[in-house]
């Protein structure tokens, strides 16, 4: 039995919470936003696959590294999202602890891949 992949299982679940939140912000006629975290909410999860698929150490470090700026970015519309007054924080506080969970376990990957391909900062 394969062990289960939790980035990938976590990614692919926030992308979930994503989607809605973009039903809900095109409810609420923010297009722009809805799009913009549409966009980069998902792309965690897309970037983690292809991650998993790559051709060596540093194509795989490569697209985590992307992963990890989506997932900053994410971050960024959910404190913007919030901040402007279009979530509520019922809504907001959950999706923002599953980005810095995302951003924790991608950050540690990063980071022991580094030491062990030895990239520098």
């Amino acid at each position: 039995m394969e062990k289960e992949n939790i980035l990938l299982k976590k990614s692919y679940e926030f992308s979930l919470k994503i989607i809605l939140l973009g039903r809900v912000l095109n409810d609420k006629k923010e297009f722009i936003l809805a799009k913009q975290i549409l966009k980069s909410g998902t792309s965690i999860g897309a970037n983690a696959e292809e991650a998993i698929c790559g051709q060596s150490e540093k194509d795989f470090f490569t697209k985590l590294c992307i992963a990890y700026k989506e997932a900053r970015e994410t971050h960024y519309w959910l404190r913007l999202l919030g901040d402007a007054g279009i979530l509520e924080e019922k809504t907001l506080l959950p999706l923002l602890q599953d980005c810095q969970e995302l951003l924790k376990i991608i950050g540690k990957i990063q980071s022991t891949l580094r030491k062990k391909l030895k990239i520098e900062d």
